[in-house]
């Protein structure tokens, strides 16, 4: 593993309407922690929904892991609840960042919370440009990156949804969706 001091810290965002954003993100997750770097998950809105992936990466003790949100919020009943949520997982996200403790942290969808307008863009670009350990890696997921976001970023993908089985009533299948 290349030592801190000789790492480029990446930023990357992967968002857009297609699936795969949180497993690509996650692949990145397992490669990081195969080659012994110390991982981060902070997950925006998933709240205390098992995953298989959750799942996976207990067996591994260099991945943390943190499902903090409050579920799928576009069905929100309590907005202001969900602003609160975001806003204390922004802060324990920033925490984590600058601790020096993570070679790699992944905000999973937080750029809903951009989206939403729950958490500028502006701000987390300025957190990334002004205080993200120059050799820590961190990846953003979620539909509706913030331009902001987007610009300070380091490569951004976008994935475009061409067909998604639940348009055809399937619901989410354990080992794909979750």
């Amino acid at each position: 593993m290349k030592s801190r001091d000789r790492r480029r810290g990446l930023v990357l965002v992967n968002t857009g309407t297609g699936k795969g954003k949180s497993s690509s993100a996650l692949g990145m997750v397992f490669r990081a922690a195969g080659w012994d770097m110390k991982v981060c998950v902070i997950q925006y809105i998933k709240g205390q929904w098992q995953t298989g992936e959750q799942k996976a990466a207990e067996r591994f003790d260099n991945i943390e892991w943190h499902a903090m949100g409050d579920g799928f919020t576009w069905d929100t009943k309590n907005p202001e609840q969900d602003i609160k949520t975001s806003r204390e997982i922004w802060e324990f996200s920033k925490a984590k960042i600058l601790s020096g403790e993570f070679d790699l942290v992944l905000l999973d969808e937080i750029n809903y919370c951009c989206g939403y307008n729950w958490i500028s863009g502006e701000e987390i670009a300025d957190f990334i440009r002004d205080q993200k350990p120059s050799w820590t890696h961190l990846i953003l997921t979620g539909r509706n990156a913030a331009p902001e976001v987007i610009s300070c970023a380091d490569t951004v993908t976008e994935m475009t949804k061409i067909k998604h089985a639940f348009e055809q009533g399937i619901k989410a299948e354990q080992g794909i969706e979750f």
